[in-house]
């Protein structure tokens, strides 16, 4: 094979590599998306989403994509798939920033905040910049974030 194909093959799988991640990442639209589903579902059924959240379940798992709850009285996870029952107040993003102390107080009903924290992929040890979308739903704080 001659030198320049070989780096044309190169180059492609590189190229289809950053094709494949792309598809395993959810956007910040698509995260939006689920943040309105996530709303719709607390609304008609609080306990039910909130179970469905956890679990990952009715549409409430895309790939790197989830919603995470929270109580906005006391900051208790009410729905995560690993932290239900853990303080957001007391958790910490990959540089030391406490999310609870960004995300708690922007809560707001009716309206989407947005957070920035570092965060690691799943699946990944490296944190990478992670927007979180926040909204006040009757008396839980819910998110959905997507990596940049």
């Amino acid at each position: 094979m001659s030198r320049r194909l070989v780096s044309g093959l190169g180059a492609l799988v590189v190229f289809g590599t950053g094709v494949a991640l792309a598809q395993q990442c959810g956007t910040a639209a698509e995260a939006k998306a689920m943040l309105e589903k996530v709303v719709a579902a607390v609304k008609a059924d609080k306990a039910k989403a909130l179970a469905a959240f956890t679990a990952g379940s009715d549409g409430f798992k895309d790939r790197d994509l989830y919603p995470f709850c929270a109580s906005a009285s006391d900051g208790l996870f009410s729905a995560h798939p690993t932290l239900t029952g853990k303080s957001l107040k007391d958790l910490k993003d990959k540089e030391g920033k406490v999310l609870g102390e960004g995300i708690l107080p922007i809560a707001q009903e009716g309206k989407v905040n947005e957070v920035d924290c570092k965060w690691t992929r799943p699946g990944s040890d490296r944190p990478v910049g992670q927007v979180s979308f926040v909204t006040k739903i009757g008396d839980q704080v819910c998110a959905v974030g997507y990596y940049k």
